[in-house]
């Protein structure tokens, strides 16, 4: 697979991973009982953003090892199974 190729699927499986994070471990605001004035009592009290942002990289890090992997052994054969 080329660079260019493994830069667009890492950052493929890295917004698959961030969207499955995001909503994980989300108090709101009502919830918390302190509504910030003028936002919606929906929004997180504490997004804890850049926390999810590293185990979305982690995550993303170690599912791209296993495609690399098995692409590089040939178990999976990306070409083939776009081809068909």
């Amino acid at each position: 697979m080329s660079l260019g190729g493994q830069i667009v699927i890492f950052i493929i499986i890295w917004m698959i991973v961030l969207f499955i994070v995001l909503p994980l471990n989300i108090v709101s605001q009502a919830e918390n009982k302190k509504i910030s004035l003028g936002t919606d009592p929906g929004a997180p009290a504490q997004p804890r953003i850049l926390s999810k942002f590293f185990k979305t990289t982690v995550a993303s890090l170690i599912i791209f090892a296993i495609i690399n992997l098995l692409t590089y052994f040939e178990i999976l054969n990306l070409r083939e199974f776009f081809s068909q």
